[in-house]
C-alpha cells in the first residue's frame, strides 16, 4: 500500500525543465503518510513518476518506481495496493519466460503489463491504483481496481496530465489550481458520489473499473469492468455454500502479508464473520488473530438506544473474542479527543475535503492511529451491507418505492439536512433537489433487468446496484483516507469482485430468505459466529453520546463566530449557527450537532487549502 504521483508533459522533458525535480519531490512528499517506509522518483522523456511506499510484501524487494528495460524503450511503474492473485500470475508469467528478481506483487504487475498490455487489468484480483509509463509507445496508462477501493485522481493539462493517489499530490503542481465550483460543492453536500467526479475544478477520478491512457494524441477512457446482470440458477443451499467458499478463499488470500496484521471487530455480523473465518484459518498454523474495536468512555455503561443503534457494540465484541479466541484490544476514546481541532484538521487533510462525518471521522482516525502502533495491515468488514443488503433502507417501503437514492429518503429525518447551516442564497445556487434527481436518473439508466425478473425484484436490483456503485464509494474513500493518513493498510474482503458479482445476481428473495438483513452472509458463516451475534440486528458505526462532545463543539463555534471576517461565513448562515452554539446542551440534537461539525469542517478546510470558491 503506497502513494503514487507524477505527470506526463509531451511539450517538454521533465528532467530538463526548470524546477521539475523540486516539483516532483513536492508532489511525492504529499504522499508521505500513505508511504512512510520509502520514497523514490524517476523521470525520462516526457514522464515523471513519484512513489511513497508502505512496505507490506517483500519488504526489501518492492522499491518503486520499478522499471523494465526493453529494446523499444523503458516501462516504468508506480503502484499502490495489493494484488491478491499475484502468486498465480507469477507462476503463469514464469511459464511464459519471465524472470523475477523480487518476491513482490509489484514486479508481477509490471511483467504482467509487458506480457498482456492493457488486458492486464482484467486479470488482477485486488485493490489497486497504478500508473505505467510505456516508453515503447510513449503513453501513460492509469488503472484503478473494480470497486474503487484505492483512490486515483488525474488532471488533464494542455500537453499531458497530472496524477496522484490523492488530490493534494496534484495540487502541489504549479499547473493545478485549488478551485471548487458549484458542481463540486453539490458533491460535498448531496451525499451522492458521482463516479469520476473529484470535486476540485479540472480534476477527475479514474473511475472504478476504468483504465485511462494519455498519449500525445489525447486522453482515452476504457471501462474494463462493470456490474452486470447475469442469470442466477442456484438454490438456497447452493448459494449459501458458494458464498462461504468464496469467503474462505478471499480471507485466506487477504491474510497474506510480511508484517503484523489484524481485524477490525465491531461485534456486528460482517466483522465478526470475517474475524471468525480468519481465526479458524490462522489457527491451522498455530497463529492467533489480533482484533481491535472502538468504544467511547462510559458508552457501554450509559448507552441509550436510538432509531439506528439499539445495543452497544462492546458486549458483542467480547462474545466474538471468546468464541474466536482472538488477541483483542478495545480502543476507548474520550470526547475531548474526538472534538480536538487538531484531529479534525488531520482528517480534513487526509480527505482533502470537508466531508462532514463529524465524530465518526475523528474516531475512525484515532482508532486507526492506535492500531498502527501494533499492526500494519487490518481486515475490515466494510461493504458487506452494500453487497448483502444490510441497511434499513433495503427494507423501508418508502425507500423501496421512491425514485431517488434510497439512503436519502430518511436522511434528513434522522441526521438533519446537511445544507441546514448554509446561507439561503448558497442553498438556492446549489439546487440540490434537482441535482440529486438528475444524478439518480443517470445512475439507474443503465441497470439491466434480468429476463423474467418481477417488478419488485427489479426494484431491489436497482437499490443494490446504487449501493454498490454510488453509496459504497463514499465509505471506501473515508476508510482509505483515514487509514492511510496513519500508514495503516485496510483490506476489504467483501469487495472482492467475485463475491460482489455473485451476490448481486442472487435475487432479493434469496438475499433475505429469512426476512432479515444479510441472510446469505449470516447462514454462510453461522458456524464461526456466537449465538448473540448471529441473532443481533444491524447496528451502524458508533457515534458518541457524551454531552461533553457537544459542549466542545459549541465552544469552538463560538470562537469561530468571534472572527466575523472568516471566509466560512460566505457559505454558512452565521445567525443560524450562533443560535445552535448558544443552546442549552441537552437541546443540541444529532441534527444540530451535525451542523456545528459541518461548520467547523468547512472553516478548517478554508484555512488549510485556501480554495477559490465559485458559486457560478
Amino acid at each position: 500500500m503506497c502513494g503514487i504521483t507524477g505527470w506526463v508533459s509531451f511539450d517538454r522533458d521533465p528532467v530538463g525543465a526548470a524546477g521539475a525535480a523540486d516539483t516532483l519531490d513536492a508532489m511525492t512528499e504529499t504522499m508521505s503518510c500513505r508511504g512512510p517506509d520509502d520514497r523514490g522518483t524517476w523521470a525520462e522523456g516526457p514522464a515523471a513518476l513519484g512513489h511513497r511506499r508502505l512496505a507490506v510484501i517483500d519488504l526489501p524487494g518492492g522499491r518503486q518506481p520499478m522499471t523494465l528495460t526493453t529494446p523499444q524503450g523503458t516501462i516504468a511503474l508506480v503502484y499502490s495496493g495489493e494484488t491478491y492473485n499475484y502468486t498465480e500470475l507469477r507462476a503463469e508469467l514464469t511459464g511464459r519466460g519471465h524472470r523475477f528478481t523480487t518476491d513482490s506483487d509489484t514486479e508481477v504487475v509490471l511483467h504482467g503489463y509487458l506480457e498482456w498490455g492493457e488486458e492486464l487489468a482484467g486479470r488482477l484480483n485486488g485493490m489497486y491504483a497504478f500508473a505505467i509509463w510505456d516508453g515503447r509507445r510513449r503513453k501513460l496508462v492509469m488503472i484503478r481496481d473494480r470497486m474503487g477501493i484505492k483512490p486515483f485522481y488525474y488532471a488533464p493539462t494542455p500537453h499531458g496530465v497530472l496524477f496522484g493517489s490523492e488530490p493534494k499530490a496534484i495540487l502541489a503542481h504549479p499547473l493545478a489550481r485549488a478551485r471548487v465550483r458549484l458542481d463540486g460543492l453539490r458533491e460535498l453536500f448531496a451525499f451522492v458520489k458521482t463516479p469520476g467526479h473529484a470535486v476540485w475544478d479540472g480534476m477527475y477520478e479514474v473511475a472504478p473499473g476504468t483504465l485511462v491512457t494519455v498519449a500525445a494524441s489525447g486522453l482515452r477512457r476504457h471501462v474494463y469492468w462493470s456490474l452486470e446482470t447475469r442469470p442466477h440458477t442456484d438454490d438456497r443451499g447452493t448459494a449459501v455454500a458458494r458464498v462461504r467458499t468464496l469467503l474462505d478463499d478471499i480471507v485466506r488470500r487477504q491474510l497474506v502479508a510480511d508484517v503484523p496484521r489484524c481485524t477490525l471487530l465491531s461485534g456486528g455480523l460482517d466483522s465478526s464473520a470475517m474475524t471468525g473465518i480468519a481465526a479458524r484459518q490462522l489457527g491451522e498454523t498455530g497463529e492467533t488473530v489480533r482484533s481491535f474495536s472502538v468504544d467511547f468512555t462510559g458508552r457501554t455503561e450509559h448507552f441509550v438506544a436510538d432509531a439506528f443503534r439499539t445495543t452497544p457494540d462492546t458486549p458483542f465484541v467480547h462474545d466474538v473474542v471468546r468464541e474466536a479466541r482472538t488477541e483483542h484490544q478495545d480502543i476507548v476514546l474520550d470526547s475531548l479527543a474526538l472534538a480536538d481541532p487538531a484531529v479534525r484538521a488531520r482528517m480534513i487533510r487526509a480527505r482533502d475535503l470537508p466531508m462532514g462525518f463529524g465524530d465518526m471521522d475523528s474516531s475512525l482516525y484515532l482508532l486507526f492511529q492506535a492500531i498502527r502502533e501494533r499492526s500494519t495491515v487490518a481486515l475490515s468488514g466494510e461493504s458487506a451491507d452494500e453487497v448483502f443488503g444490510g441497511y434499513p433502507q433495503f427494507f423501508d417501503e418508502a425507500a423501496r418505492k421512491a425514485d431517488m437514492f434510497p439512503w436519502l429518503v430518511r436522511f434528513g429525518e434522522h441526521f438533519g439536512e446537511d445544507t441546514g447551516v448554509l446561507r439561503p442564497e448558497v442553498n438556492a445556487a446549489l439546487g440540490l433537489e434537482s441535482f440529486t434527481r438528475d444524478s439518480y436518473a443517470t445512475a439507474v439508466a443503465g441497470i439491466e433487468r434480468a429476463p423474467g425478473e418481477s417488478d419488485f425484484e427489479y426494484r431491489m436490483r436497482k437499490i443494490c446496484h446504487l449501493h454498490l456503485t454510488r453509496f459504497v464509494q463514499i465509505l471506501l474513500d473515508r476508510k482509505d483516507r483515514a487509514s492511510m493518513a496513519v500508514g495503516l493498510e485496510v483490506r476489504v474482503p467483501f469487495c472482492d469482485h467475485r463475491l460482489v458479482e455473485y451476490v448481486y445476481n442472487t435475487p432479493w428473495s434469496l438475499k433475505s430468505f429469512d426476512g432479515r438483513e444479510k441472510s446469505l452472509l449470516r447462514e454462510a458463516t453461522a458456524d464461526v459466529l456466537p449465538k448473540s451475534v448471529y441473532e443481533r440486528e444491524k447496528s451502524p458505526y458508533p457515534s458518541t453520546q457524551d454531552p461533553k462532545y457537544a459542549v466542545a463543539l459549541q465552544d469552538q463555534v463560538r470562537d469561530l463566530l468571534a472572527e466575523p471576517s472568516h471566509r466560512v461565513f460566505d457559505l454558512v448562515d452565521r445567525e443560524r449557527v450562533r443560535r445552535t452554539a448558544e443552546r442549552e446542551t441537552p437541546q443540541v440534537t444529532t441534527a444540530s450537532r451535525r451542523g456545528l461539525e459541518r461548520t467547523l469542517d468547512l472553516a478548517l478546510w478554508l484555512d488549510l487549502y485556501h480554495p477559490e470558491i465559485r458559486l457560478t
